[in-house]
């Protein structure tokens, strides 16, 4: 039964002067159940970094899906890299502060961090392993046999071999500074993620120097991957690596010494910022501080060659202060993730997955007055099938509209040389009061967020970081518009951010209200994060970090009631991620009352299905596929307001630690509209991956011919593209 035949199809009016949910710890039902198993026992709950490396090697099977695109293969193949980087950059680094400080906290799955690191460090072994097995006996035989050919030192022929030499001398000698290691040359203080080598020497230098070790670091500012000129090699795109180019004439860095072992290295430091509450006078000037020492965190991972000796491994190991278990040995490149600059160098539309234009509807096209149409009806978008465009031309709109006298945006993520940062300096230097809430913790993006909110400053417009301790996750914006004698306000809400590059990859929805109930509830909140003043009561949205776990946990419980006096009850959520204990139990108690529970998580999942007495009646699914699955829905059937979007995932830190929104559908048929598109989600045939019981992953496998096989994101393409 699809979902849409959940929903009445008779309009009916919201009650926007009735809560739609709790707004006093009071008000919160009990989940307890009569159960006699102990729904916190740890066997019932999946260890959080161990599922999210689950997640990120249902990216790298995509590497081996003939099904995709050759060059999507290899793009997946480079974001299992990046993710696995950012991986020990936070969560790994975060489970070794706590062994450092002597502070093993056990989670929800019992499992102490110095067990999940042993665990995690066996399962990054054998992943690696695979990936360059991959890479080595797949993709790049098979994108040679596409014309498109890395070439090792063995491959180079003499026209190529002399081309090299002159890059080497013109290119890599004049930035490049060698560090010949003795009491007066220490140990360099090596950047993270930098590609560095390490060198056995024999012999004396002109100083009389024979400490027998150097290093040589790669400058950033090389290209990590060198395209060969047609008139080298004519056929094809060939490239060569700038580690191969080193690796060949690396003794000119030491002329009369011999270098007799030369390996690439590459080290992973703790990156996770470490900004205290406590009260700074300028939170931007102190985040720039941080930001300078995370180039140099405690290491997380050493990679080496494969080839590199022990004597050369142990050294880096003692210097870095890692254990044999940091060590990853790695047959290929170890800086795999700046490959993506292929991506740009070869132009084989081929065998890239094939272009699309998002659709765009009638109302919304480019020259109609966004206000206007929203004004009439609230609007629904999907991204990437749908453009995001129309939010960034509503910012240009107001930005010239004499008639807006107010905007308030939340910034967390926003794209280069941000068109919705111009437009909002515009509406700015046009006189318009323009408020801006910037999150300048939002992870590695924080030195672009601290110069977008200098842009804004000097326009005029008012910056706010938003509230200590709580980072700013919500999506919003809002416009203030005289109307008449009247002032009108009109909001965006969405469950991804104003990113109009990530709006073409990342699934979310976003809508366009002017509902009174609802814009004055953003007011509300906005007045909350830039002022001060009591907690607020909004009438139709659920904010974190005050009420919206109790509403979710209200909301669940309400199922559960359902079901045991004997209704049809269930619940839909669709997450990035799963991981807050509370709820996770929550869930457990509603799926022993009889609610049937889908769970679409595309990362990290806690919760364990299919456990008789436990969760038999809760099914969890994973999307992996061409566009990273991020829209957060939750659909509760008993609920006054049956459908929300959110920002938020069901995470300890979403639901506690950040400011987050969760807006209800108010209309019928957009309501309709996204259950459906959540029912092919749950029908996916392609790219779903359902969780079992025991805490493993299985692809979903059909009857149906691939040929008839069909997958969300290709469905959604079709729709609405």
């Amino acid at each position: 039964m699809g979902f849409s035949q959940y929903i009445a199809h008779d309009p009916a009016p919201a009650k926007p002067a009735a809560a739609a949910h709790p707004t006093d710890e009071s008000e919160v039902v009990s989940t307890d159940s009569n159960s006699e198993v102990d729904l916190a026992n740890s066997e019932y709950y999946e260890n959080r970094e161990l599922s999210y490396f689950k997640f990120n090697l249902r990216v790298l099977e995509q590497a081996k899906d003939e099904n995709h695109p050759l060059l999507e293969r290899l793009m997946f193949l480079l974001i299992f890299s990046s993710n696995l980087d950012e991986f020990f950059e936070i969560r790994v680094s975060g489970l070794k502060k706590q062994l450092g400080f002597g502070r093993q906290r056990p989670g929800a799955d019992g499992q102490y961090p110095e067990q999940t690191l042993k665990i995690l460090h066996q399962q990054v072994r054998d992943a690696l392993s695979e990936q360059y097995r991959i890479l080595n006996d797949d993709l790049f035989p098979s994108l040679a046999s596409e014309g498109i050919r890395f070439l090792a030192r063995h491959e180079w022929n003499d026209a190529l071999k002399d081309w090299t030499r002159d890059y080497f001398f013109n290119e890599v000698v004049p930035v490049v500074s060698p560090l010949g290691l003795d009491p007066a040359h220490p140990f360099p203080r090596l950047v993270n993620k930098s590609l560095n080598f390490i060198l056995s020497l024999d012999g004396k230098d002109a100083f009389g120097r024979d400490s027998g070790l150097a290093i040589v670091p790669a400058p950033r500012s090389l290209p990590r991957l060198i395209k060969v000129p047609r008139e080298i090699l004519p056929d094809g795109d060939n490239f060569v690596f700038l580690s191969s180019v080193i690796h060949a004439y690396v003794e000119e860095f030491f002329p009369g010494m011999s270098v007799t072992e030369c390996h690439q290295f590459r080290v992973t430091r703790n990156s996770d910022l470490e900004m205290s509450n406590v009260e700074v006078e300028d939170f931007a000037m102190a985040l720039k501080g941080e930001l300078h020492s995370r180039r140099f965190g405690a290491a997380t991972k050493l990679e080496v060659g494969a080839e590199c000796p022990s004597q050369l491994t142990n050294f880096l190991l003692d210097r870095f202060d890692l254990t044999q278990e940091e060590l990853f040995t790695l047959d290929g490149p170890v800086n795999l993730q700046r490959l993506m600059a292929l991506f740009g160098m070869v132009d084989r539309p081929d065998l890239r997955f094939p272009k699309f234009t998002p659709g765009l509807p009638k109302v919304l096209e480019e020259h109609q007055s966004i206000f206007a149409a929203v004004a009439r009806e609230d609007q629904l978008l999907l991204h990437p099938y749908e453009s995001f465009l129309p939010v960034i031309d509503w910012v240009r709109q107001a930005a010239k509209d004499p008639s807006v006298l107010s905007i308030k945006q939340t910034l967390y993520r926003t794209n280069e040389s941000s068109e919705l940062v111009q437009a909002l300096a515009e509406a700015a230097r046009f006189g318009t009061e323009v408020t801006v809430v910037i999150e300048l913790r939002a992870r590695f993006d924080e030195e672009e967020n601290i110069n977008f909110a200098s842009i804004l400053q000097e326009a005029g417009a008012v910056v706010v970081y938003g509230v200590m301790g709580y980072k700013t996750h919500a999506k919003m914006l809002l416009f203030v518009r005289r109307e008449g004698n009247e002032l009108k306000r009109y909001a965006h809400l969405g469950t991804g951010n104003y990113h109009r590059k990530n709006s073409l990859i990342y699934t979310d929805y976003s809508l366009l209200t002017a509902d009174e109930t609802l814009c004055a509830d953003v007011h509300k909140v906005f007045q909350q994060i830039t002022g001060m003043g009591k907690k607020i009561h909004p009438n139709l949205l659920i904010h974190a970090p005050f009420n919206l776990k109790k509403s979710l946990l209200k909301m669940i419980a309400e199922e559960a009631a359902a079901a045991e006096a004997g209704k049809e009850a269930r619940i839909v959520a669709k997450l990035n991620a799963l991981t807050d204990p509370e709820m996770i139990r929550a869930l457990y108690e509603a799926s022993n009352a009889g609610v049937k529970v889908d769970l679409i998580v595309r990362g990290m999942c806690c919760l364990r299905p299919g456990i008789e007495g436990v969760s038999e009646n809760i099914r969890v699914v994973s999307i992996i596929g061409r566009f990273l699955e991020h829209s957060r829905v939750y659909y509760f059937k008993n609920s006054e307001q049956q459908l929300y979007c959110s920002s938020a995932d069901w995470m300890e830190r979403n639901l506690s630690n950040r400011i987050e929104v969760c807006f209800p559908i108010l209309k019928k048929k957009h309501q309709s509209r996204i259950l459906a598109e959540i029912e092919w989600h749950l029908e996916d045939e392609i790219q779903c991956w359902e969780l079992g019981a025991d805490g493993e992953y299985t692809k979903i496998q059909h009857a149906t011919t691939q040929e008839s096989a069909q997958g969300v994101q290709q469905r959604l393409l079709e729709k609405l593209a």
